[in-house]
């Protein structure tokens, strides 16, 4: 079960009349409708005395997908896959010119000012080898999809002009692919051109640890120019080799998972989505989750036009027959059928408003809590100066901070305002930013604070310095978790002076200890957490109440219960002990 659900939802799920519920509910006194919610707990209890057991929800059993889009799969019957590569760079370093010359059509004529608009996804046969092609308008559309967690890309090509050499962008695509933590592959664009001078492209590629296998690196460069068409074959085999020796792989045979690359309301066809398939396949006439949007797979469109039944992993199709258009970056997934699909957005939406509420990490504390509770050992930073020459000198101080339980990782340096982009980086990364001697963008400003990423500015290096130190320290504390050592239900509510209320309660299991602390939750949504002020059995007071048993608990700073209120007993004790 969700961890929130309906009285005729739950009638539907363990096959009970609505009436049969309703009684049990009244049972625990609680006054409910059919269209009322009811949390997990409650939900459980009710499940259990009519006889039907129930499992705990996590959010990974809420959507499959959620954890393994963008993660090659590990099956036992997992077959190599084409690899999914994404074009970025410098604007005007001639990336829709190589990508025009790599598909074997004109796109650049019918684009504004040569620039990239729309985001396109297409597969390509290569002397019998697929490779699939995604076209982003930048860097980005390409974090983007990392920040609402789908990893859509394998390897990067970052295409950088001969003639004009590494440039602010391409620093940032860089970073960005680095961040992703995938395979960068270098196109020298140009080359025909009389300025043009690869060796300095790679002595500058230098700068930013990029270091090209001409120079005793491991990243391959190639030479190309897109308008002539010379080296693009030359960079293809190149793709191919990396993606052989990478081994990508998914299952063919399951389920498809993916991501959403692009989608839009077309005025004659409907919602339409461009989807690159992870794992398995998808068919026409599957059932089909995409967000919070669902439907019927009604067609299927490769990138060049063609009609096609069926895709299997690594393919770019459109897919028409959703009831709506979902956001670019979400994951897609192939369900049984209308009914698990709406079971399945019912629960992402529960997911995302409960994000909502609690909000999301926005402290620098925060974050690290939220880092803990996954063993992240990287402290990540994305840092903006405001001049060239303190990059260097926080390059230097970040370098140092590192230890053998911490490493502090420097995702990103440049001088400038902290962007939107730093942010969507910092976001997709979990990463803080950190600034010096400079100002934070007002559209950054409000992209980090709706994306919980912390943001710090410095006027004096020593004081970023330390700041950074000490979260680095506090990632290397023991592990807490929340061990629930009770829970109980609000009988009924006792008037105790001008203010406080005493709630009598009933403890449906465990025990309520007075030295742990508590939570009050009504139909699913968390109203309160706090300690405890005081506990009794009648006029007596006491340490604990166990369960089947009533008493009056008061805590401290909450005092609007209502009958039927769930109260939460629970402890943090370290990870291990």
């Amino acid at each position: 079960m969700p961890a929130e659900i309906t009285v005729a939802e739950l009638s539907e799920v363990i096959r009970r009349s609505p009436i049969e519920i309703i009684k049990e509910l009244m049972r625990l006194n609680m006054m409910v409708a059919m269209n009322d919610s009811i949390d997990f707990e409650v939900a459980a209890t009710v499940a259990v005395r009519l006889g039907v057991r129930v499992r705990k929800p996590t959010d990974v059993e809420e959507s499959e997908a959620s954890d393994r889009v963008g993660v090659d799969d590990t099956e036992t019957n997992a077959a190599p896959r084409p690899a999914v590569v994404a074009v970025m760079g410098h604007v005007d370093h001639g990336k829709t010119t190589l990508l025009d010359a790599i598909r074997g059509t004109n796109v650049v004529d019918g684009e504004a000012g040569g620039i990239t608009q729309s985001i396109g996804a297409y597969q390509i046969d290569h002397e019998g080898q697929l490779i699939t092609f995604i076209d982003t308008p930048g860097h980005e559309a390409f974090t983007a999809m990392r920040a609402r967690g789908a990893q859509a890309t394998d390897v990067a090509v970052i295409v950088v002009a001969a003639d004009d050499g590494v440039m602010p962008q391409t620093v940032e695509a860089i970073s960005h692919a680095k961040a992703a933590q995938v395979p960068i592959v270098i196109a020298v664009n140009k080359i025909d051109l009389p300025g043009a001078d690869s060796t300095r492209v790679k002595t500058e590629l230098l700068e930013h640890d990029v270091i090209v296998e001409d120079l005793g690196g491991d990243v391959l460069a190639v030479h190309v120019s897109a308008l002539k068409g010379e080296g693009v074959s030359e960079l293809i085999d190149s793709l191919l080799l990396l993606a052989e020796v990478s081994e990508f792989t998914a299952d063919p045979d399951r389920a498809a998972i993916g991501v959403v690359v692009e989608a839009n309301l077309d005025r004659f066809r409907g919602p339409v989505a461009t989807v690159i398939v992870r794992s398995g396949s998808v068919s026409q006439g599957d059932t089909i989750v995409a967000g919070d949007k669902f439907g019927h797979v009604r067609r299927m469109v490769d990138g060049f036009g063609n009609e096609i039944d069926k895709a299997g992993p690594s393919a770019a199709v459109e897919i028409l027959g959703l009831n709506g258009v979902p956001e670019s970056g979400q994951q897609f997934e192939v369900v049984s059928d209308e009914r698990d699909a709406r079971l399945r957005i019912d629960a992402r939406l529960r997911q995302e408003q409960r994000k909502t509420d609690t909000g999301r990490p926005s402290t620098l504390a925060e974050v690290l809590r939220h880092r803990q509770s996954y063993d992240a050992a990287d402290l990540n930073l994305v840092a903006k100066t405001g001049a060239q020459g303190t990059i260097d000198a926080i390059r230097r101080a970040v370098d140092g901070l590192s230890s053998p339980d911490v490493q502090v990782k420097l995702l990103h340096a440049a001088p400038g305002p902290i962007s939107e982009s730093d942010v969507m980086l910092a976001s997709a990364s979990e990463a803080m930013i950190v600034g010096f001697e400079t100002t934070v963008e007002p559209a950054a400003a409000r992209l980090a604070n709706q994306e919980g990423v912390p943001v710090r500015t410095y006027d004096i290096i020593y004081t970023m310095i330390d700041d950074v130190k000490q979260a680095a320290a506090r990632l290397t504390e023991p592990e807490q978790e929340e061990v629930v050592l009770g829970r109980a239900t609000v009988l009924q509510v006792f008037p105790h002076g001008r203010r406080e209320r005493i709630a009598g309660v009933r403890v449906n299991s465990g025990t309520l200890r007075r030295n742990a602390r508590m939570t009050v939750t009504r139909r699913g949504e968390e109203l309160f957490e706090g300690a405890v002020m005081s506990m009794r059995h009648f006029d007596e007071n006491v340490r604990e109440i166990a369960t089947n048993y009533e008493g009056g608990v008061v805590l401290d700073g909450f005092h609007d219960y209502e009958e039927g209120d769930i109260v939460t007993c629970y402890e943090m004790r370290t990870v291990g002990n």
